[in-house]
């Protein structure tokens, strides 16, 4: 018998003298030992802060020095222990030692307190020892026993820890341990989980080990098998759970003490156990349900993984008892139909009318303008009460786009968060996103979301990510459908824990999405929760499986329904008897024929229009606002921008540019950035709010914005003008965002559909950086309205403009936003206000500070909302002829969808006009400052006239103006070579507007949109402004 385990450890050595190799850890660094004289190759403990050299003196061995190269003592023989097949164990220990000295035995102290301190090697084991706290229980390691075998059994149980999950019984179907086409999981994985692996016999079973405090309890010393009984409870039952790689420790601790601190993971008494069993039946029965009403249609059921809904009770009501008020789901279209009624609370009888094609819906859809959905994209939301605590449920809508949802949902979540105060509340609203096992390991998507959650102005503390995992994509099986082991591998690259779960095991289930809520709320960080089940059917319900996957679907052919197995536990385990059970079915099929009865009942969709937050918000108020504001404020606000605290050091040449701007601003002039800031300024001074991210946009792509201003001699030390409007002023935040389009620009769209009250925006570093997003506009922003009836006030800044910067750097591309345009170009509209308010998304190139403020205010100002597309300048920046006099941002100014010819003085009469130039943006400056040369000397025959809005296009202004030249040819110029651009949209516009053909005028076609080459540039340029003077 011993008291101290240091005592025993030195014995050690004759056995761990032998060649060994090693991997370089945080806190015990390895080497090769190097051959000597003695027949022993051994390898010596490292510490940090020491390196290893090799002495050209093959005698003489290793050696340690510190950085001043003085040699120290070797390794004493005691200390061999530290190295070796060990390290695994020795990390475990000082884990624990490093979190909480008494969780391991007090012998320990002594060994890592000279780590910590960097005692000399050879010095460790002279400090004096100090008694284990257990010593008084007497630990009883048997006569002659071997201390190494301590260190393999901490290896045993670090190994399950790490491993565990590979030996979990986690598929329904056996699948992947019987068939190499479904397992992903090599067998060499296991061998570490083996206690034979670690010299240990099965006679060892009975054997009583020193385990201190590390696997909970209090019993200090434990027979291996109980060891092994319980890790094998623990790690390798219907649970495996991934959490080893968590970056906190704390974070790592706190899942294993909840994990190892009992036998038994969980356990539910029988009323427990009848809710789960009555959530089980709600999904299996609703599945059934439909596949005898509408046994033809297609919905995506979730039959072969309805455990997800009792999983999702279990996490909202854990949800509820913490304090979450609200809960927005994103999800694909398997299950969605089961989780909307079953779990958000969309009434069933509205989603049996949609099944019937209710022509009353179709009708009302027409009345607000949407083109509807198929049933399994469409959103929902709803109040729950759970617990006596009401919690508002939202469902957002999705396309096929799988994992698209996921940014939205997201930015949406952190709306919630933030509204009326613009901080955010992670315990007042969160984020739950349902995967499938292919769309979350293969859909890029899914890790710049990830990357976000870490963000301090894009984290909403903490999502929690459900993996529907049905072990097939469609067709691909994952062995063809990723390269890693599960399809959660990319979540541990932020240190997400991941629960991987039975399916077949709903109360299993229900543990891991209890567990995962509690470690969302303590610690605000995503978590994954990983379900494997199966997919009854195809892809959908009159799809054929078996084409491809004959030996999945004979396993799911014979396999039975989760309610069967769950009852049959029941029943078996003596909690129910068949005719409780049978109870419970009967009420959840009532309710079902209940709704069925009551189709066509309800009808309206006044619950998915314009509630919550966009209450009183009408398309049916077109009017468009003026945006002008009050002179005194306007220099207020102006001068307050340029006001900076005494400390502040800026830069020099801000400091340059600052009183550039100040003398602009005594001159009554505004250049872009000062425009582009009075906007915001004047909103916030109104209580509205604003966020603007983007890669770079604190200061800008250009380096015009500077809203950002750092300190140059305190690093730590910035200050935002914008910050600081009024002691009442609504939340400004400008981010520096990460260097996604997707997600960010997702984050974004969801943000501005929760509130209508912000001035959303988003800018790209350049224009044609958007196409990295083209699913978010494509399939949210520009069709999102029509499909889901749901406004947004998005608005995207895409800097274009041809200055020889070459193809992916010039064109923000706006023929494709042109292309998605809903506007009828071959009709004249009969109202100009209807027009802006039906239209799907606004297109803008403005040409002057004066109108990309009052845009932006018309933005916030209009009683709808609607995406706006802005074109935004890179050249006009700076340019000087880019002003715009105070007087364009006073009261009773307004957006100019049109800017008519300006040289009024110079132009002769308007019946003398030989051509009229029609074009938009940057271009401008070009064609005028080409006539200015030109026309010297004499009157100008050619009038240019600039579309400011192209979308909607202002078919009245066109036509007003052009019947002023009615002796001129129309031609339209543009920078961009013909098939791009504006053309093929306001050509059939000004012909509607004007009964005119306007001629073209720009670059040639081009596959690239622009050139690289600067003399090419400039040739291009002199051409077509060639063309537009000469005819």
């Amino acid at each position: 018998k011993i008291s101290n385990i240091q005592e025993a450890l030195s014995s050690m050595l004759k056995q761990l003298l032998k060649t060994q190799t090693f991997v370089n850890t945080s806190k015990f660094i390895y080497n090769n030992g190097i051959k000597s004289t003695t027949t022993n190759n051994t390898s010596f403990l490292n510490y940090q802060n020491f390196t290893v050299t090799q002495n050209n003196n093959n005698n003489i061995g290793n050696h340690f020095y510190k950085s001043s190269k003085k040699p120290v003592n070797p390794p004493h023989n005691s200390e061999i222990f530290l190295s070796g097949t060990n390290i695994n164990a020795l990390e475990s220990l000082y884990e624990n030692w490093t979190q909480d000295k008494n969780s391991v035995d007090s012998s320990w102290n002594n060994i890592f307190e000279g780590i910590d301190k960097n005692i000399p090697p050879g010095e460790l084991t002279s400090l004096p020892p100090r008694k284990s706290s257990f010593s008084n229980q007497g630990v009883a390691l048997g006569a002659g026993e071997n201390p190494q075998d301590i260190l393999n059994v901490f290896k045993l149980i670090r190994s399950y820890r790490v491993l565990g999950h590979f030996k979990a019984d986690l598929d329904p179907l056996k699948l992947y341990k019987n068939t190499s086409s479904f397992s992903k999981i090599n067998s060499e994985y296991l061998r570490d989980l083996d206690y034979k692996t670690y010299g240990f016999t099965e006679a060892d079973l009975e054997r009583e080990f020193f385990v201190g405090e590390e696997l909970g309890g209090n019993k200090p010393v434990r027979k291996l098998k109980d060891i092994i009984g319980q890790l094998e409870t623990i790690y390798c039952d219907k649970i495996g759970i991934q959490y080893m790689h968590v970056h906190n420790p704390n974070k790592k601790k706190w899942i294993k003490e909840n994990y190892e601190s009992s036998t038994t993971l969980y356990s539910y008494n029988k009323e427990q156990k009848a809710k789960i069993y009555k959530d089980v039946a709600r999904g299996e029965l609703f599945e059934k349900f439909f596949d005898i009403k509408f046994s033809s249609s297609k919905r995506f059921g979730l039959n072969g993984g309805e455990s997800l809904i009792p999983g999702l009770e279990a996490l909202i009501e854990e949800a509820a008892n913490s304090g979450v008020e609200s809960i927005v789901f994103g999800m694909p279209h398997r299950g969605r139909l089961n989780v909307m009624c079953n779990i958000v609370g969309k009434p069933l009888e509205k989603v049996i009318n949609e099944f019937e094609a209710n022509p009353e819906i179709e009708l009302e859809y027409n009345e607000v303008l949407g083109s509807g959905d198929v049933k399994y994209h469409l959103g929902t939301s709803a109040d729950r009460v759970v617990n006596g605590k009401t919690v508002h449920m939202s469902l957002t809508a999705n396309p096929s786009h799988l994992e698209a949802v996921n940014p939205v949902v997201e930015g949406k979540t952190r709306a919630k968060q933030e509204l009326d105060t613009g901080v955010p509340d992670f315990n007042k609203a969160m984020s739950v996103l349902i995967h499938g096992d292919a769309a979350f390991a293969g859909q890029g998507i899914v890790g710049e979301t990830l990357e976000l959650s870490g963000l301090e102005d894009f984290t909403t503390g903490g999502t929690v990510h459900i993996i529907v995992n049905n072990q097939i994509g469609f067709t691909t099986v994952p062995r063809y459908a990723r390269s890693s082991t599960y399809p959660s591998e990319i979540a541990k690259a932020n240190g997400s824990p991941v629960y991987h779960v039975n399916g077949d095991d709903p109360e299993a289930v229900n543990h891991a999405f209890v567990s995962a809520m509690k470690f969302r709320q303590k610690f605000n960080q995503d978590v994954i929760i990983d379900i494997y089940c199966y997919r009854r059917y195809g892809h959908n319900e009159i799809d054929e499986p078996r084409f491809t996957q004959p030996v999945m679907y004979k396993a799911i052919d014979n396999h039975p329904t989760l309610l069967k197995v769950y009852e049959k536990k029941l029943i078996e385990e003596g909690s129910f008897t068949q005719e409780e059970l049978d109870e419970i079915k009967a009420e959840v099929k009532a309710k079902l024929d209940e709704s069925f009865e009551k189709r066509g009942q309800e009808t309206s969709l006044k619950t998915d229009w314009l509630e919550s937050n966009w209450h009183g918000y009408s398309r049916e108020d077109g009017e468009i606002e003026k945006t002008g504001v009050n002179s005194d404020l306007i220099l207020k606000l102006s001068n307050n921008l340029l006001n900076f605290p005494e400390e502040l050091v800026i830069h020099r040449n801000l400091i340059k540019r600052f009183k550039k701007q100040r003398k602009m601003i005594s001159d009554g002039e505004y250049d872009w950035a000062l425009g582009e800031a009075l906007a915001y300024a004047s909103l916030l001074n109104e209580g509205f709010g604003v966020r603007l991210s983007g890669q770079d946009c604190e200061r800008g792509t250009f380096s015009h914005r500077h809203s950002v201003i750092h300190c140059q001699n305190k690093p730590d030390l910035v200050y935002q003008p914008l910050e600081n409007v009024s002691p009442t002023q609504g939340h400004w935040n400008v981010i520096n965002s990460s260097l996604s389009e997707a997600a960010v620009l997702g984050f974004e769209h969801g943000y501005s559909l929760e509130d209508p009250k912000h001035l959303v925006i988003w800018e790209a570093q350049f224009g044609d950086f958007a196409n990295g997003a083209q699913v978010i506009i494509d399939q949210f922003i520009s069709s999102g309205e029509q499909k889901w009836l749901r406004m947004s006030g998005l608005v995207m800044f895409l800097p274009h403009g041809y200055e020889g910067q070459g193809p992916e750097h010039s064109s923000g591309r706006p023929e494709r936003f042109l292309q998605l345009i809903d506007e009828n170009v071959d009709e004249f509209p009969e109202d100009i206000n209807e027009q802006a308010a039906n239209i799907n998304f606004q297109v803008v190139n403005c040409s002057t500070p004066a109108n990309i403020f009052h845009v932006l205010r018309r933005q916030i100002h209009r009683n709808y909302r609607k995406p706006l597309v802005v074109f935004t300048p890179k050249w006009l920046l700076n340019l000087h002829e880019c002003r715009s006099p105070i007087s364009d941002f006073e009261e009773g100014t307004k957006f100019k969808r049109i800017i008519p010819e300006t040289e009024t003085v110079k132009m002769v009469e308007d019946n003398d006009v030989k051509r009229v130039v029609l074009c938009t943006g940057k271009v401008y400056y070009d064609i005028t400052k080409d006539r200015n040369t030109r026309y010297k000397e004499k009157k100008i025959d050619i009038a240019v006239i600039r579309v400011e809005e192209i979308a909607p296009f202002p078919f009245d202004l066109v036509k007003e103006q052009l019947e002023r030249y009615p002796n001129a040819d129309v031609c339209w110029v543009q920078e961009e070579p013909r098939n791009l651009g504006y053309y093929f949209y306001v050509q059939p516009c000004i012909k509607t507007a004007s009964g005119r053909d306007a001629k073209y005028i720009g670059r040639d076609p081009s596959a690239a949109p622009a050139t690289g080459l600067s003399s090419v540039h400039k040739q291009q340029l002199k051409e077509f402004l060639d063309n537009t003077f000469n005819f």
